[in-house]
């Protein structure tokens, strides 16, 4: 296991990331080729077999868990209406259905997730359901997360279908119901058991115990971070997460930005805790929350909150009276350019929370980029995740057992 230092010395190159032209399109450029079922299974095996490979341990900051940070305890928030959102998708489902989409509570089903769109996923699919089972899954949806993570969840797939037309109309591949839900354990009011959503730009794991939620980790992206054309033109995520992200850099002063900003130069993708990446160790970087004035530390918390405020509304607060206990042990790290319309990379870490934010090269929209290797705003992805140990609720899980003999 590597040990991963983001740091450097500050350097004036920038290499700004340009939007997609869509005349490029007309003037020749090729979608990428669709591949094969065998050709997708071989990169899928490749892809999640170095880090299934590992025994999970978590994202650390120096390769040590620190214990103590997660408890089983009640916080309050009724977990009921998701366990009956997932009992009625799972009596909805034909028999073979149910019986690739259930797996054990403490399944590595759990870690087999990845943000690319030719991973082959276990499940049941949105694109197999009937309309009845479509509306189910999307009730279970609704149940475990806020009306706004609902809707930019629902805004990703749609984008993924805006990604299918760019590339030749390839729905084999792309398209808004190309995700898939599996369920771990049996939905119960005291046992563990959570569910996973897994598709392109777009994961979900939902943990539960009693009425303990743990959502992560969490996926979010697209590209196009806006569609222009097609079945879903004017459709857009992640544009807040982005303008605050800016607006917090710019908030702090030169001594502050000295420490926050590891480096200006951004020419590729930053992201370090995507799929696979469960046991990071990560130093904490850039300038801590007990250096900022109040004013900014608010605004760092609001920044956090855009994330956690994806969780139904009251774990949301549980979760974000998690992140308030340990802000001054907050740090926030930045690296590219900092003007309106600069290409950049951000980090949110405490022991609690591990936030990225991050503009990526262009990858299924190469042919219809200005520049098919520099990073630029279409192209946006954001992971969340809980370090020491409590990733997929593992370290609840692992309370649980010590508790209850299994």
């Amino acid at each position: 296991m590597s040990r991963v230092t983001l740091a450097g010395s500050l350097v004036a190159v920038f290499v700004a990331g340009i939007g997609l032209q869509s005349t490029l399109h007309s003037q020749g450029a090729r979608a990428p080729r669709k591949r094969g079922p065998d050709e997708l299974l071989r990169l899928s095996l490749a892809a999640e077999g170095p880090g299934l490979a590992q025994p999970f341990k978590g994202i650390t900051a120096n390769g040590e868990i620190e214990r103590g940070l997660f408890a089983i305890r009640s916080t309050g928030v009724s977990t009921a209406p998701v366990r009956a959102a997932a009992e009625a998708l799972l009596a909805g489902l034909t028999n073979v259905q149910r019986a690739k989409t259930t797996f054990a509570a403490d399944d590595v089903e759990w870690r087999k997730w990845m943000n690319q769109s030719f991973y082959v996923r276990k499940g049941v699919s949105f694109l197999e359901m009937t309309p009845a089972q479509r509306d189910l899954a999307f009730a279970l949806l609704r149940a475990s997360l806020s009306a706004k993570g609902l809707k930019q969840t629902r805004d990703i797939m749609r984008l993924n279908e805006t990604l299918g037309e760019l590339n030749d109309d390839n729905f084999d591949e792309y398209g808004e119901f190309q995700y898939f839900i599996t369920v771990m354990g049996a939905p119960s009011a005291g046992e563990p058991w959570g569910w996973q959503l897994d598709g392109h730009h777009a994961v979900i794991n939902y943990f539960v115990l009693g009425d303990q939620v743990v959502t992560t980790p969490f996926f979010a992206g697209s590209e196009p971070a806006l569609a222009r054309s097609g079945k879903y033109k004017g459709t857009s995520v992640l544009q807040v997460e982005q303008r605050d992200g800016l607006a917090m850099v710019n908030a702090l002063d030169a001594a502050q930005r000295r420490k926050a900003i590891l480096r200006f130069s951004k020419t590729g993708n930053e992201n370090l805790t995507e799929a696979w990446q469960d046991n990071v160790v990560l130093d904490y970087a850039g300038v801590r929350a007990a250096e900022l004035s109040a004013a900014q530390r608010k605004q760092l918390v609001d920044l956090v909150a855009l994330y956690v405020d994806n969780m139904d509304d009251g774990h949301a607060r549980v979760k974000m009276d998690e992140v308030k206990a340990h802000l001054d042990r907050t740090w926030f790290a930045w690296i590219g350019r900092t003007e309106p319309g600069s290409v950049f990379y951000y980090r949110i870490h405490s022991p609690v929370i591990l936030i990225e934010f991050d503009h990526q090269q262009p990858a299924n929209l190469k042919h219809l980029a200005a520049d098919p290797n520099a990073p630029n705003p279409e192209h946006v992805h954001t992971v969340v995740r809980t370090p020491n140990g409590n990733d997929y609720g593992k370290d609840l899980l692992r309370l649980h057992y010590q508790q209850h003999s299994h």
